[in-house]
């Protein structure tokens, strides 16, 4: 075990120029205790420095996690997948002081599990038609990026197109677990997710690379039971015991440690407050319609995330859904914000690239999905917008895969002054940005690629719901009190098809009460259980 007064000395033996795995998810998985002596290292001393750092999922919480390495000369490549919660990077990737590139989620698991078995990389069609397609951007987030040499080619394998990903060999790895025993073998009890660690920490291996893990507890060598065991002690090179785990080894952002997140206790969940009923829970309103019983589901951040699990709670049909989070997470009551990727009461919590592979294998009945700009095309973009450089994260492996896919959005952004009263929506101001526009910025999700894999779309938003058709966007309903001219086309840069049998949105999502979805819901079928009697 490396000490944690050693830390210095181990962090001394990065070499400048390396390439530095990370494994997290927000702040899931983070290794705060390395992290922060990296880049207290970096600002007194000057090294490590032109590091390439290989991440992927989102891993901050805004403050924390890959943000202590956000540093002008420290990092000079980033590859990863979502930076949206981590603004330095942010303005790194945006002026240009750091390599970008931006890759799928599910994909950057997969290439850890690639590269640990030996090949030279993951080929798929998750990317097809969006810009990390080389045809289209290759993936490169920024000047500086599209000045170097992709790792996104295109190949044909048995007469077919696919996007091949190129291997990223790496150096070293920092990874995370709970107990560590004096052979190295590592478990993960208290955790709240697994994520992608054992991959990475073969791939490190595979390449020649050290792979250093940071626990909370250090026991002896044999007292660890074997099933338990995540990562094997052959794996592993360093050890760091966290000096100051309430701070540097939280189990989440908003916990340090609550057994309900890693499966040891369920909690009662009927107890939780019904969400306010403002524009956000009308439109988790308006996609709960589209659930059925025994539904496999996907959820997205933002609007999917914090309203889809309430709602389908205060409606009673929640016991009824197989929520999943492409962290890993099946089933239970999945939570939002900085604590997105877990879940209260989940049945079962699997590894990050095992569930992407079921996604990517057209597993998800529906996914739940927020957006920053639609064009008429249904194309649509939430990795770059405005001066902000956000990424993809698991969206391009969800959604080109899901069986549908269900948008949700507020109409326009900026500022609007909207309110629910009476069963009616009522507009007083209007945002400042609208987001169906006539071009958008980047494509991550591709309409033609949905329509030609024979997928159903739809735009859910608080005054009007839309449908992917093969001529473009559908205006299929429109909420009560609202004006189709001036609430709706007049806020579009386009104007969208108009669906012969245009309807009103049900009137239930609009009033303060339940909305009574569970009879509906249950009218379309229900399969009472799995247990067949030999």
């Amino acid at each position: 075990m490396t000490k944690k007064s050693e830390l210095h000395n181990l962090v001394s033996s990065i070499n400048n120029g390396s390439t530095l795995a990370l494994c997290g998810f927000t702040l899931k998985g983070a290794c705060e205790s390395v992290l922060k002596e990296i880049e207290n290292r970096f600002l007194s001393e000057g090294v490590p420095n032109n590091l390439t750092l290989l991440h992927a999922a989102g891993h901050s919480d805004r403050v924390n996690g890959l943000e202590h390495l956000a540093h002008k000369g420290l990092v000079t490549r980033i590859i990863g997948s979502h930076w949206g919660l981590a603004p330095k990077w942010g303005e790194l990737i945006q002026t240009n002081q750091v390599e970008a590139h931006c890759l799928p989620q599910g994909q950057l698991t997969h290439l850890f599990r690639a590269m640990a078995g030996g090949k030279p990389g993951n080929f798929s069609k998750v990317g097809m038609g969006t810009f990390v397609d080389p045809r289209v951007e290759g993936g490169k987030m920024n000047d500086k990026a599209k000045a170097n040499e992709g790792i996104v080619e295109v190949v044909n394998i048995l007469g077919e197109e696919y996007l091949f990903y190129k291997e990223v060999p790496i150096d070293v790895c920092i990874i995370r677990g709970t107990t560590a025993d004096e052979a190295g073998n590592i478990t993960m009890e208290e955790e709240a997710l697994k994520l992608e660690a054992i991959s990475v920490a073969q791939a490190t291996k595979r390449f020649g690379g050290k792979v250093i893990v940071q626990v909370k507890n250090y026991v002896e060598k044999g007292t660890l039971p074997p099933k338990d065991v995540v990562i094997p002690g052959i794996y592993v090179d360093h050890i760091i015991q966290s000096g100051d785990p309430l701070r540097e080894h939280r189990q989440t952002a908003s916990a340090y440690y609550n057994p309900v997140y890693c499966g040891r206790l369920r909690e009662p969940l009927q107890d939780a407050p019904p969400l306010p009923l403002d524009v956000r829970k009308v439109i988790g309103r308006r996609a709960v319609k589209e659930l059925y019983p025994d539904a496999i589901v996907n959820l997205g951040t933002g609007i999917p995330g914090d309203t889809i699990g309430p709602v389908s709670s205060e409606e009673g049909i929640l016991g009824q859904l197989n929520l999943t989070i492409e962290s890993g997470v099946i089933g239970g009551q999945p939570l939002g914000g900085t604590d997105f990727g877990i879940a209260r009461n989940a049945e079962a919590i699997i590894e990050h690239p095992y569930q992407f592979d079921y996604y990517t294998g057209r597993g998800v009945d529906i996914t739940f999905m927020g957006i920053a700009e639609a064009d008429s095309s249904g194309n649509v973009n939430v990795s770059k917008f405005g001066s902000k450089t956000v990424g993809c994260g698991g969206f391009i492996d969800i959604t080109q895969n899901a069986k549908k896919v269900v948008f949700c959005s507020t109409f326009t952004a900026g500022g609007f002054d909207i309110k629910v009263e009476e069963g009616k929506l009522f507009i007083s101001k209007d945002g400042k940005f609208k987001k169906f526009k006539e071009n958008i910025n980047q494509i991550t999700f591709s309409g033609d690629f949905s329509k030609g894999n024979n997928q159903e779309a739809l735009f859910v938003t608080e005054r009007a719901v839309f449908q992917l058709t093969e001529q473009g966007l559908m205006l299929t309903e429109i909420a009560p009190g609202i004006d189709l001219e001036r609430d709706i086309l007049s806020q579009m840069e386009f104007e969208p098809i108009l669906s012969p049998d245009l309807k009103e949105m049900d009137r239930d999502i609009f009033l303060n009460d339940r909305m009574g979805f569970e009879k509906e819901f249950f009218d379309t079928g229900y399969n009472s259980g799995l247990l067949i009697h030999a």
